[in-house]
């Protein structure tokens, strides 16, 4: 399956993951996955939604992954409609307004964490995409930051701020990374190696708490609020596309239902609409008899 997934060129981390689900998929019925087929993945996707209680897109990842053994790996004609995806409710993501995100950046504990911080916020990258950033990737002539490989293996250009720019010049005389823009460490030394997505996480969690933000502050929750403050400064639907790396722009319209701008903008429906002043009313609750 590894070698499927490798012949494919399948993302590192979509490869754990699936592994992974197969590997749990094999544990729950303590048998080879070779051998189990539709009536255990059935059994095993409602195991994950009653028992486990996990949400929706996860238990799609799980059928994601149980898919491409048994079609990809093992070459069995099973059609798409057996493995069926739960239905997902669609669920507004919560932001944080600029005040907040001005917040955030200030409670960075250092140079290391306001660099990360800001350019999780000013480029809307995604936590993989700012963790595998290297040095080259930043084009201070051009003003862009090129994101390599990311989701679908897609490479994109976002702008450079030029607040960024001069906080990363700051951080680089400071750090003097050699590949990495952000190099982690390996058994408590500094290496030439990327961050991990959680420390990344772990940095937003910190700063959010040293600014007081009672939200669930998360590398995503940043990216939201980066795309919904850009639509509401005046860029269109299909630049935020661009920027943002959606390959489809039904996934880039959220952020329509996000933006203050685009809400305002549309008219009031009783506008328009000739009704009495409240003053006329009575304050009575009882019905008229009939």
């Amino acid at each position: 399956m590894l070698e499927e997934l490798q012949r494919r060129n399948y993302s590192e981390s979509t490869q754990r993951a699936y592994l992974h689900i197969v590997a749990d998929f094999s544990k729950y019925f303590g048998r080879s996955p070779d051998l189990l087929g539709l009536d255990e993945v059935r059994e095993y996707q409602a195991h994950l939604i009653d028992k486990r209680k996990l949400e929706a897109r996860t238990v799609g990842v799980y059928t994601a992954g149980l898919r491409f053994l048994f079609v990809k790996t093992l070459h069995r004609q099973y059609p798409l409609q057996e493995f069926p995806y739960p239905k997902r409710p669609r669920r507004l993501p919560i932001i944080l307004s600029e005040d907040e995100i001005s917040r955030l950046i200030e409670s960075a504990s250092n140079l290391y964490h306001r660099a990360l911080l800001m350019t999780l916020y000013c480029t809307g990258a995604r936590r993989a995409e700012v963790c595998d950033l290297k040095v080259q990737d930043i084009d201070s002539e051009r003003m862009v930051v090129h994101i390599r490989h990311g989701k679908g293996g897609r490479d994109r250009d976002v702008p450079l701020d030029p607040k960024l720019r001069e906080t990363l010049r700051e951080y680089y005389r400071w750090m003097r990374p050699t590949t990495y823009l952000f190099p982690g460490t390996e058994n408590g030394w500094r290496a030439d190696r990327p961050i991990t997505t959680k420390y990344l996480w772990q940095i937003c969690q910190e700063a959010a708490q040293t600014a007081g933000i009672k939200k669930h502050v998360n590398p995503h929750l940043i990216r939201h609020s980066f795309a919904t403050h850009l639509l509401e400064n005046g860029a269109d639907l299909l630049t935020l596309q661009a920027i943002l790396g959606h390959a489809d722009l039904r996934a880039t319209s959220i952020y329509l239902h996000l933006s203050r701008h685009h809400l305002n903008a549309a008219k009031r429906p009783l506008t328009d609409i000739d009704i009495s002043d409240l003053g006329q009313l009575k304050r009575s609750r009882k019905l008229h008899k009939q």
